[in-house]
């Protein structure tokens, strides 16, 4: 089935009227469901984003051998600390890596942000959001919502379209992971980040949705908790399962090591998902261990070719001889003279900070930029294509369709297997919604009926 015609058909169905119901609508249900980035509405088109079966299988299947590459580094850095300096984690991180969870995995909940090109299957994974991936339940109610739009209804008539939810797998992790520690009965739940994020209204949807489910929920911010008598509490409530939305590293800068999440994890007297294992993988220099030549050795030939195929080429800023397009080159001089090929990016930020791309930098800004990656922890990326694709909006009252930007970020559970995706759009090349721009909308796998 020809994606481009399924997208076709259902801009063709957008008449004026239907448009406007449509958009109407979509207003409503996020007004009324907090679909909401901050004050932000978190979708600003009339599509969802489209796949076929064949595209949805694809990335699942490129994604399944890079999971065990990653799982080797990540394990290898917890048992050998030359490996492990790679990675470049300060002295604090590497105390906390050195703390066993009691479950399987060291990063059961994440999410791989990549470019997917669908005319020619092109897919480069950039990010590998190790820590705390957003969006789930974003994503599962933005599902509801767009299923629901009365434009879906007409194009339900000639094509079949399968949701991909998540809120799901979520919870049946926190659960696998909280037994396989120890714990029994039925756990209660603590959402936790601070008060003022603006994803805070997606907690609010976790929290109901895990009601639904018979698990009581509460969204906590870590100030707030005490830990006394081997149990954590907030306000009388007793977390048995963190959550975690909140970065280690933020955790850490507020409270230091003896803060009440962090003693109380380290006693395992509650269980934390992810783990502080998960800073290994977090850090954007795990794509670079991936990348370079010097550790080549670690990976069997599937590994090996989907390393090749959809990582792009990646490494440590320093001063150092590597190789790239199979040819030796002095990386610094080579940063110099092919900038509008290269992105350089933190090794621990996130919502692109930090982020410089080449072609968007005049050569004295460029110049700066590696400098300060020298000076401190930085990747450099090679640049790739991002995909474009139409996507309907009503602008000043009238349906405009335009050229979006987006990336395809699937979910994944256990460390082993995908299961729903989330995709961005924007006019940005950086395509980050927290950055402040863009918009999320749902991912369908579409057949034609």
């Amino acid at each position: 089935m020809a994606l481009k015609e399924a997208i076709r058909t259902y801009h063709d169905l957008l008449t004026d009227e239907l448009a406007a119901e449509s958009q109407g609508q979509l207003d409503d249900q996020m007004a009324q469901r907090g679909l909401f980035f901050g004050q932000r509405p978190l979708c600003t088109v009339l599509r969802p984003r489209f796949l076929t079966p064949e595209q949805y299988m694809f990335v699942r299947k490129s994604i399944r051998p890079l999971l065990r590459a990653f799982e080797k580094i990540s394990e290898l850095a917890v048992e050998d600390a030359d490996f492990c300096a790679q990675f470049d984690l300060l002295d604090w991180e590497k105390e906390l890596i050195q703390h066993d969870p009691k479950y399987k995995g060291h990063t059961p909940l994440t999410r791989l942000d990549a470019f997917y090109v669908t005319q020619n299957s092109e897919l480069k994974f950039t990010e590998y959001n190790a820590e705390v991936p957003a969006a789930s339940a974003y994503n599962d109610v933005l599902n509801e919502v767009f299923y629901g739009l009365p434009v879906m209804g007409e194009f339900l008539r000639k094509y079949a379209v399968r949701p991909l939810p998540t809120r799901h797998s979520v919870l049946h992790v926190l659960l696998d992971a909280y037994r396989q520690a120890g714990g029994s009965g039925r756990p209660q739940i603590g959402i936790l980040d601070w008060h003022d994020v603006p994803t805070r209204s997606e907690f609010e949807l976790f929290t109901q949705y895990f009601g639904s489910q018979g698990f009581e929920a509460r969204i906590v911010d870590p100030r707030e908790v005490t830990y006394e008598n081997g149990r954590l509490h907030h306000e009388g409530f007793q977390i048995d399962i963190i959550y975690k939305r909140v970065l280690i590293t933020e955790l850490i800068e507020q409270g230091g090591m003896d803060q009440p999440v962090v003693r109380a994890v380290r006693d395992g007297n509650v269980c934390m998902v992810n783990p502080f294992r998960c800073k290994i993988l977090y850090k954007k220099m795990s794509l670079a261990v991936l990348s370079d030549e010097r550790n080549a050795h670690l990976f069997d030939k599937d590994e090996t070719a989907v390393i090749h195929n959809h990582i792009p080429w990646t490494r440590t800023v320093e001063e150092r001889k590597t190789v790239y397009g199979g040819l030796p080159i002095d990386l610094i001089p080579f940063m110099h003279k092919y900038k509008d090929q290269l992105v350089l990016k933190p090794n621990d930020d996130y919502g692109g900070r930090g982020i410089v791309l080449g072609w968007q930098t005049n050569a004295s800004g460029w110049e700066q930029a590696v400098q300060t990656a020298l000076a401190e922890p930085y990747i450099v990326q090679e640049r790739v294509v991002i995909p474009e694709e139409p996507y309907p909006s009503i602008v000043d009252g009238r349906l405009q369709i335009y050229e979006r930007m987006l990336d395809t970020a699937p979910f994944i559970f256990h460390g082993d297997y995908v299961d729903g995706c989330l995709t961005r759009l924007s006019t940005d090349p950086l395509l980050n919604v927290s950055a402040g721009g863009g918009s999320t909308v749902p991912t369908f796998v579409v057949e034609k009926r």
